[in-house]
């Protein structure tokens, strides 16, 4: 199939902005769903309406999320200012408010259910986001010099918001652990017999590194089960385990531990924090461990143990039943 060139020149506009590969899928199909709608027109011969049109159709037809609209936006507006040069004003439509929910959380006795029901690299990733409070993302993309055994911490590199930080590594989870940084030197010791053994690396870091990539220590802690081409630089490398692998996994062990809660990868996050909150960790450590730029984002778990409610009796309780 023949590559668009209007396409191909967001891609690139992306890439040179430094935008994250998973944000350049997502505004590449959106703004291809756009030009779809509307048959195929070339968006310069677009504007308001036509976006109106299409974020209707969004919404009424298809009834996306409000963040899923807000998404396509977002793609649509790029677009427009920063490859059209053309700043749209006075839509009627406008960034919906997302909706405010607490979040799901696990207690310990169901985490430790759900974790009896996973195995292998399944069971230590989920350990993981558990003991260390990782985002999905975090958790995939640790690479081996990222453990420190020593002092039991672990560096998430480019968090959320692109930025780093520091946080617990549970001393329990030490030798499975370094089990599976002896599976990854096998593998990576097989690939360099093979003549590659190179990592994947953020764009353009493979001209700064050269053969460095290489290093045992810059490898991933979960790789992917084959090597495959760079997304950007072209080279052959093996990537991290596919988040989608994850999903499956989880969702097979929530489902045998017949839970009545939603359960994502991100359950496991909010239950770090709020157990940490509950066995009385300052709300300030808890803050720096997760990485939250404001201690709001981090209050939101104070609600969802109850913390507020604490000394509040309900006016049932005042009932005498017979």
């Amino acid at each position: 199939m023949a590559k668009s060139p209007f396409i191909e020149s967001i891609r690139a506009d992306l890439r040179a902005r430094r935008y994250s590969l998973q944000t350049e899928k997502t505004y590449l199909f959106w703004i291809r769903q756009f030009i779809y709608f509307h048959h195929k027109r070339h968006p310069e011969q677009m504007a308001n309406l036509e976006i109106e049109q299409f974020l209707s159709y969004l919404a009424n037809v298809r009834r996306v999320s409000s963040s899923t609209q807000n998404i396509a936006l977002c793609a649509l507006m790029y677009m427009y200012k920063h490859i059209l040069q053309v700043e749209i004003t006075g839509l009627e439509y406008s960034f919906t408010k997302k909706e405010k929910r607490m979040p799901t959380v696990l207690s310990h006795q169901e985490v430790q259910l759900v974790l009896s029901h996973l195995q292998g690299k399944y069971w230590l990733i989920t350990s993981l986001l558990y003991g260390c409070g990782l985002r999905i993302n975090e958790a995939l993309r640790l690479r081996v010099k990222d453990l420190n055994f020593s002092d039991h911490t672990l560096f998430v590199f480019r968090g959320k918001g692109r930025k780093d930080r520091y946080t617990l590594l549970p001393q329990v989870l030490t030798p499975y652990l370094q089990a599976q940084v002896e599976q990854v030197r096998v593998i990576h010791t097989s690939d360099k017999e093979q003549g590659l053994g190179l990592t994947s690396l953020p764009p353009s870091l493979i001209k700064k590194y050269g053969n460095a990539a290489t290093d045992f220590a810059w490898q991933y802690l979960f790789p992917s089960s084959h090597c495959s081409e760079h997304p950007y630089d072209g080279y052959i490398c093996r990537h991290h385990l596919h988040e989608t692998a994850f999903r499956k996994a989880l969702r097979r062990a929530v489902v045998a531990s017949q839970l009545s809660k939603r359960v994502t990868a991100h359950t496991f996050r909010h239950s770090f924090a709020t157990q940490l909150l509950l066995n009385g960790t300052d709300i300030r450590t808890v803050q720096d461990l997760l990485g939250h730029q404001d201690v709001k984002t981090t209050e939101i778990y104070t609600h969802v143990m109850g913390s507020r409610f604490a000394n509040t009796l309900s006016p049932m309780d005042r009932t005498k039943i017979t």
